[in-house]
Formats: C-alpha cells, sequence, structure tokens
C-alpha cells in the first residue's frame, strides 16, 4: 500500500488557511486567524472534554505506574523492626490499598516476595478503576442518548467494531472515535481478525431483537448491520512498532482486515438470503498519533485498500478554518474519495472523521503531537468476555476468549509481549481472567464461574513454565452485565486466603 493516499487533497473554495484575509479574522497586530487556533485547538475539537478525557487517562495510569516506586520503597524498609506497619501505611497512603499481610509477614524469614506484591497490586488498582468506571461513569458520553437516532439516519442500526487486540487500540470507542461505548460492540482480536462465526451469532441475536422486539430499532426499517475492522500501523517506526500479527507489514494487516470483512458478508449472504444488510468499513488506525485511514466504500460497498481518506491531512489543511469551512473540506474528501457512496454512509464516515480530528487535537495538545510510548507498555492482560471499562490506550492487551485452545494467537502474542515488558525485569505477568454473564438467565452465573475456572488452569498449564517461578499470576472476576453492576471477585493467585472478599 502507498504510504499516501493516491485521492489528492482538493481544498474547497472557501477554505482559507493562510495567510489571512478576510475582514476582522487578523488580530490587531496583523495576526492570522492560525495563530489563536495554536492555542485554541482546531475548530472542530472540543477542548473541554479533551481536558476531561485526558484527567481520567493521566489519572488512571498514574495509578498502575505509581506501583513499581512504592514498592522500592517498602522493599528498602524490609529488615526494619516495624516493617509491616511502615509497608501498610506507605500502601494505604500512596497506593490506596492494604497489602497481604502474610506476604509482609514472612519477610523476615524469607527475601520479600515482590513478585506477588506487584501482581496484588496490579490486580487491586484495575479493581479500584473497575469499580469507579461502573459506579461513576467517568466516560459518560453527551449524545449518548441521540446516538441510536443518528445511526438510523446515516442507514445503521448496529455498530460492531473488531480493532486489533494490541493494547495501543484499547481506547479505540472513546478517545480515537469518540464513540459512547454503550453503544458500540466491541470484540478484539490479535491482528483485527476477528472470529467470523461470532460475528455472525452477533448478527442473527441483532436481527431476532429487531424482529422480536422492535430494538434498536423495528425489523421493517430499511437500515443495515454496519461491520468494522480497526486495523493499526505506525508512522514513527513503521518497520517494528506496526501489527505484530502481520509482522509490522501495513499491506497485510490491511488486507487481512478487508479479506475477514468480506469473508463475513458472503457468510452472511450464503446463510440467509444476498439482500442481508451488511455493510463493511475498513480504517487503519496509526498508533503514534491517533489518526486515521477511512477507506470508504464504493456505490456498491466495495472497499478499495489504495483508495482512503487520511485525517492527519484534513486535521493539517483546515485546522486554521471555521467549522463550517473543516466539515465542507471533509464532505468534499469523503466524495473525492468515493465519488457514488451512499449518502448516509457519506454522512456516517464524515461524523467518524470529525471525531478523529478532536483526538488528533487531543495527542498534540497533550504529547507534543505523538504518544512517548509508541511501542507496546501494557500494564495487564485480559482473557475472556467483557472489559467494557477499558477504554484508554496502552492500558490492558485483550485476548477475547471462551476457551484458551480457540485463542492460542491471542494469548502467545499477549504473552510474547509481557516477557518483553515484566519477565525481563523479574515481574510476573498479570492476567485478569474475566467473564461477563446475564443475570436473569438460569445459571449464567455458574457457568461464568465455571469459565474462569476452565481457563485459568489452561493458562497455567499451558504457560507452566512462568507460573512456577511466579512468573504469571491471575486474577478470576466475574460481572452481571444485565444489571449493569461492578465486577466480582472470585479468586486470586496472590493470595488465595481472601478469595471471594479481595
Amino acid at each position: 500500500m502507498p504510504r499516501r493516499s493516491p485521492i489528492q487533497l482538493t481544498r474547497p473554495q472557501r477554505t482559507r488557511t493562510a495567510p489571512c484575509r478576510r475582514p476582522g479574522a487578523c488580530g490587531a497586530g496583523g495576526q492570522s486567524a492560525g495563530a489563536s487556533n495554536a492555542t485554541s485547538g482546531h475548530p472542530l475539537s472540543n477542548t473541554r472534554e479533551n481536558e476531561r478525557l485526558h484527567r481520567y487517562e493521566s489519572r488512571v495510569k498514574a495509578a498502575f505506574d505509581g506501583i513499581v516506586p512504592v514498592l522500592k520503597k517498602i522493599s528498602a524498609l524490609q529488615h526494619e523492626k516495624d516493617f509491616e506497619t511502615q509497608a501498610q501505611h506507605i500502601a494505604q497512603q500512596e497506593l490506596g490499598f492494604e497489602l497481604p499481610g502474610q506476604i509482609l509477614a514472612n519477610a523476615w524469614v524469607d527475601q520479600l516476595d515482590m513478585r506477588r506484591l506487584f501482581a496484588w497490586s496490579v490486580f487491586e488498582t484495575y479493581r479500584r478503576f473497575s469499580d469507579e468506571f461502573y459506579t461513576q461513569a467517568p466516560l459518560s458520553h453527551a449524545d449518548e442518548d441521540q446516538f441510536d437516532a443518528f445511526i438510523q439516519s446515516c442507514g445503521f442500526h448496529t455498530l460492531d467494531i473488531s480493532p486489533c487486540a494490541d493494547g495501543r487500540l484499547a481506547h479505540v470507542i472513546r478517545y480515537v472515535l469518540r464513540l459512547p461505548h454503550r453503544k458500540v460492540r466491541r470484540k478484539s482480536y490479535a491482528g483485527a481478525m476477528f472470529d467470523i462465526d461470532n460475528s455472525i451469532e452477533k448478527w442473527v441475536e441483532t436481527e431476532m431483537l429487531r424482529f422480536r422486539e422492535g430494538k434498536p430499532n423495528s425489523a421493517d426499517q430499511p437500515t443495515r448491520y454496519l461491520k468494522v475492522v480497526a486495523y493499526h500501523r505506525s508512522s514513527v517506526n513503521p518497520e517494528h512498532e506496526g501489527c505484530a500479527a502481520h509482522g509490522s507489514d501495513d499491506v497485510a494487516a490491511a488486507a487481512g482486515g478487508l479479506e475477514r470483512l468480506e469473508s463475513f458478508k458472503t457468510a452472511i449472504e450464503n446463510s440467509f438470503c444476498c439482500g442481508a444488510s451488511i455493510d463493511l468499513l475498513l480504517i487503519g488506525i496509526d498508533t503514534d498519533t491517533d489518526s486515521m485511514r477511512v477507506h470508504v466504500p464504493d456505490a456498491e460497498g466495495r472497499i478499495h485498500l489504495d483508495k482512503f481518506v487520511d485525517t492527519l491531512d484534513i486535521y493539517q489543511v483546515t485546522q486554521f478554518g471555521d467549522t463550517a469551512e473543516c466539515k465542507e473540506f471533509i464532505a468534499n474528501q469523503i466524495r473525492s474519495c468515493s465519488p457514488e457512496v451512499d449518502t448516509g454512509f457519506a454522512k456516517f464516515c464524515a461524523y467518524l472523521i470529525e471525531n478523529n480530528i478532536a483526538q488528533i487535537d487531543y495527542v498534540r495538545r497533550n504529547f507534543s503531537g505523538a504518544y512517548p510510548d509508541i511501542g507496546h507498555a501494557e500494564r495487564f492482560i485480559g482473557a475472556g468476555v467483557g472489559f467494557e471499562e477499558i477504554q484508554l490506550r496502552n492500558l490492558m492487551y485483550f485476548s477475547y476468549l471462551q476457551t484458551v485452545e480457540e485463542a492460542i494467537a491471542d494469548t502467545d502474542v499477549g504473552i510474547k509481549i509481557f516477557t518483553g515488558l515484566n519477565v525481563s525485569r523479574g515481574l510476573p505477568v498479570p492476567i485478569v481472567v474475566r467473564f461477563d454473564y446475564h443475570g436473569q438467565a438460569p445459571g449464567a452465573r455458574e457457568r461464568a464461574q465455571q469459565h474462569c475456572q476452565r481457563v485459568t488452569r489452561a493458562l497455567n498449564e499451558r504457560y507452566r513454565q512462568l507460573a512456577e517461578q511466579g512468573l504469571l499470576h491471575t486474577l478470576q472476576v466475574i460481572r452481571d452485565c444485565h444489571a449493569n453492576a461492578p465486577i466480582e471477585v472470585l479468586e486470586c493467585s496472590v493470595n488465595p486466603a481472601v478469595s471471594g472478599g479481595h
């Protein structure tokens, strides 16, 4: 795939970037309007929302990143007379929770088990952050109540997105695309190579709800199911920091995502009818800048890998215009890429692009244009089903699975990543094993618990050497998603004595 889109950036006549020529658009000193934008942000950006999102991201990540410095401080005190008291005081003051007393009490007999303390601290920090997400809604979306109506006005009733499991895409819904996370189905897979059978099951479930309950709209409405694949690339280090599942090959990542999309659509049409309501969209995300390539489909719904709209180019051209000019430019770029694209689809693409412009502005304002951690920097692995609260970049590596065997590729990639991040430094791989369930279904909680136990056993067996060396620890949690409840801890390998009350 070429490095730049063959679609030329054609600036609408009304868009003016520089020099300033409009009356009143320059300041008293003859300064162009662009100078004020340097501090106020892009016209399509929401400064207040960006600040809110950044405060949340900074606070959560600081909690995880503060674990090692605090444990180092505690480690230095392990031979003090009142070590246990001092250690618990420091943990409470700086981490917000207590450490397992038995581990601290054993420090006089043997070396303090820092691996278990580290894993415990990661798990406790995750639990506290997860509880806050479900009880305080820190990532609420202003337009959540209107989102169903909006996507239906674009011709869709369901938005189903499959990003790569790479932690650098964990924020794709709430940050990169600025979508309400409760309104979007997200399921991540290594290389964005989603499970076609699982997506077929979701399509059937969605259509059944439309027929039986009229949710999200009735089946006689001419709306479609939109399946999106988000592959990724790196602009800073394309040969080494692209998608690991595709060997950092941008072409392979995009082609793999497109092949999976087309296979899904073919499977639906062959199984049900040629008029089955499926639309497809492929987007490529630069994990360094959060900018996107939007592969706008043609009138027949076909996606071409060499045709896309680049949101970073749009940002650079429109950053000194006004809102109306920016929107007009985006609409023109979409039409230039795909002249016959469906009107509703073009409207939806414009919405995603406008939202992404705000995210590009977010990265520019807070990280000088590109994230400092262009590579992997995840804090833990999440395995199972759920994790709605993970909406932050490089916080967790996803491994959605029902059994370890069916997701060997995903789990192996995660372990490889954490071998470099943690094991190489003598720290364990923390894995949260989680299964959400619908509490209204009889026996659902018990089945979720059994899933957790089975997957945990399989992980310990597959990565036995790490587990035996204390370099792999697990936390088992479940959640009743029907009740919108916080997570419930079942068992923790660090301290089984507190299982169920963690």
